[in-house]
């Protein structure tokens, strides 16, 4: 069977040399008469796997020792809700931009938790699109300030990360590593594993070790980060096969390396946007300024000609073109492992 362009919003597309390697060690795993999926989180072959994860993503981010790498189940949902637990106390407040689905998602459950303000509010605004600096409006000594950096559903993302003035935290689900950027300005980021960096099953969780320990402990023992530091994400039976795949993903993505990638991630939504632009059929959603390079969302003059498009789509084996469910239209989600080869065919 050919595989097809898999433009899925995620769970979402792997390198393919990492999904054949996890293939030919899938029942026997480098000789130890195991898979990955059998073993011991705490024998030696799945730890050397695990801490290779965490070293591979801090070379990548370019993260000192003042960091910690985490493995979280729960997705980046579960973060939603463990952010304010750890770090909105009583009476403090904290800063959330508000520019889409993922971004509102995440306001919500901090209301349940604490004080909220809301620095910018873009999310119903068409064409989507991030805000500006002249818009952001951040509260002086708030706990923290969230920001989503690329809104996967509206297709828009942010170019430039804000200066807050309070520990920055960021929602990097789907375009972590997809860029060069300065990791180091956050205190804390958080991705599900299932757009950039490997299956489902996983929140990848990158922070900084004293904001960590500022974290509430009058919250059960799972839901703090300082647990998750002090037992290296093995506090509890950790995903292990969703890491091993994080582990592929990026020793691959060490090999391509990150500027190579950022310049191929650019050159293939670039293709993509050129055609929207040069077309009097199709109609782009997002500001081009905000255009974002990992969801490339777009719409034609009917529904019935999209759905139309996403069956012709479908039979030249290009698969998950439907937008969401909550906004519909086209979404071609082209993250680093989607293939040049795949822009081409729908272009």
């Amino acid at each position: 069977m050919a595989r097809v362009y898999n433009f899925s919003a995620g769970p979402a597309v792997l390198p393919l040399e990492a999904l054949q390697e996890a293939q030919a060690d899938l029942v026997d795993y480098k000789g130890s008469g195991m898979s990955v999926m059998e073993m011991s989180h705490r024998g030696k072959e799945y730890d050397a796997l695990h801490n290779e994860a965490i070293a591979n993503l801090k070379d990548l981010m370019g993260l000192s020792d003042d960091y910690s790498i985490l493995f979280i189940q729960g997705g980046a949902s579960f973060q939603f809700a463990m952010i304010p637990m750890n770090f909105l106390g009583e009476g403090q407040t904290a800063d959330y931009v508000n520019a889409g689905s993922w971004g509102a998602a995440a306001i919500k459950q901090a209301r349940l938790i604490g004080n909220v303000n809301i620095a910018a509010d873009c999310q119903k605004d068409i064409p989507t699109r991030m805000p500006t600096a002249s818009e952001l409006k951040w509260t002086p000594g708030a706990a923290y300030s969230h920001i989503t950096t690329n809104e996967t559903i509206s297709g828009a993302q942010l170019k430039e990360i804000p200066e807050t003035g309070s520990p920055l935290i960021a929602d990097m689900s789907s375009d972590i590593l997809s860029r060069p950027l300065d990791y180091g300005k956050f205190a804390m980021i958080y991705a599900g594993a299932q757009k950039n960096l490997g299956p489902s099953g996983v929140a990848v969780v990158a922070i900084r070790k004293d904001f960590a320990a500022k974290g509430s402990i009058s919250i059960p023992t799972m839901m703090r980060y300082q647990t998750h530091i002090d037992e290296n994400s093995l506090y509890n039976t950790p995903p292990c096969f969703s890491i091993y795949m994080i582990c592929l993903t990026t020793r691959w993505l060490k090999r391509v390396g990150l500027q190579n990638m950022f310049k191929q991630n650019r050159d293939k939504a670039q293709l993509i946007y050129d055609a929207i632009d040069a077309s009097k059929f199709f109609r782009g959603t997002a500001k081009k300024e905000d255009r974002s390079d990992m969801n490339v969302t777009f719409r034609l003059p009917t529904e019935e000609l999209e759905a139309l498009f996403i069956k012709q789509a479908s039979e030249h084996g290009m698969k998950q073109l439907k937008g969401h469910r909550s906004v519909g239209g086209i979404r071609a989600s082209i993250y680093n492992a989607f293939p040049v080869a795949g822009v081409n065919v729908l272009v």
